[in-house]
């Protein structure tokens, strides 16, 4: 695709959300629900949260799109989560994972292993979360890392951009990875996005919040295109609210604010390169 082309795929995505209000239901990280749920309403989409698993297989159905964030584990997560993501495959629906902590314990390690038979359509974590992913679903073998260690990144973006590739070809959607600058990919195309503010490491939910996102334009487009915009539309609200803050208290309150308010050209016109 050309510059040209994926700014205007941006822009109609932001515009089709705002006009449709799609659902994207979400299981998701319990520290950081409120902030999904905002930032999702914020750009223009309907969000639920559930932890159950028959409304896991129930928002597979009615969602335009879901979102699983693996942060925090709950036993009954061990049935609710493959019986959600098995439902989308099922009803065809869009799923976002973001594999927060993985390698913290058994379970989350056997789930997100078990997500590689179901897919998702856009894969977003920082850049050893998909090294991470990557590694466990063996998409790649040259991957080398120490992390995640917890829910922090031990490596840079670069260091992540062929597992995301790797990855992107193998889900056939896209893969977001989260940095100082963004790199997002379908495998073919590649982008690195620019903007963002260094308050989103100072509050809880900025990744989580993002693949909330992610999943609200994954209702109208395809899965680059709304690994993207969500990525683009972040990377405008920070840096926008960083000039109206004090700190990350008001950081994360201006920050929705500037959710709500970026218009689609604001979104398509934010910096962005094209990786050759």
């Amino acid at each position: 695709m050309t510059e040209s082309e994926i700014k205007s795929k941006v822009a109609k995505a932001v515009k089709l959300v705002r006009e449709k209000k799609p659902l994207a239901p979400s299981i998701t990280n319990t520290v950081t629900i409120n902030f999904v749920a905002n930032a999702q309403i914020a750009v223009g989409g309907s969000a639920a949260m559930v932890y159950l698993p028959d409304e896991g297989e129930c928002i597979a159905k009615i969602g335009g799109a879901v979102y699983i964030n693996a942060g925090t584990m709950f036993p009954v997560y061990e049935e609710s989560l493959p019986r959600c993501v098995k439902a989308c495959a099922k009803n065809n629906t869009p799923w976002v994972l973001d594999p927060v902590g993985l390698g913290i314990g058994s379970l989350r390690t056997k789930l997100v292993a078990g997500f590689k038979d179901f897919p998702p359509s856009i894969i977003r974590g920082n850049a050893s979360e998909i090294i991470a992913v990557a590694k466990l679903w063996n998409v790649i073998e040259d991957a080398k890392s120490d992390g995640p260690k917890g829910v922090d990144t031990v490596d840079a973006v670069k260091d992540a951009e062929n597992a995301a590739k790797a990855l992107a070809k193998f889900i056939k959607g896209a893969v977001s990875v989260s940095g100082i600058e963004d790199f997002v990919t379908d495998g073919e195309t590649s982008v690195y996005a620019k903007g963002g503010s260094h308050f989103m490491e100072k509050i809880t939910g900025a990744g989580c919040s993002l693949g909330g996102v992610c999943a609200v334009y994954a209702s109208v487009t395809d899965p680059f295109t709304a690994a993207l915009t969500a990525t683009q539309i972040y990377n405008v609200a920070g840096s926008r609210a960083e000039k109206l803050c004090r700190g990350p208290a008001s950081f994360q309150e201006k920050f929705i604010d500037e959710l709500y308010l970026a218009t689609p050209e604001d979104v398509s016109e934010n910096d962005f390169s094209i990786c050759k």
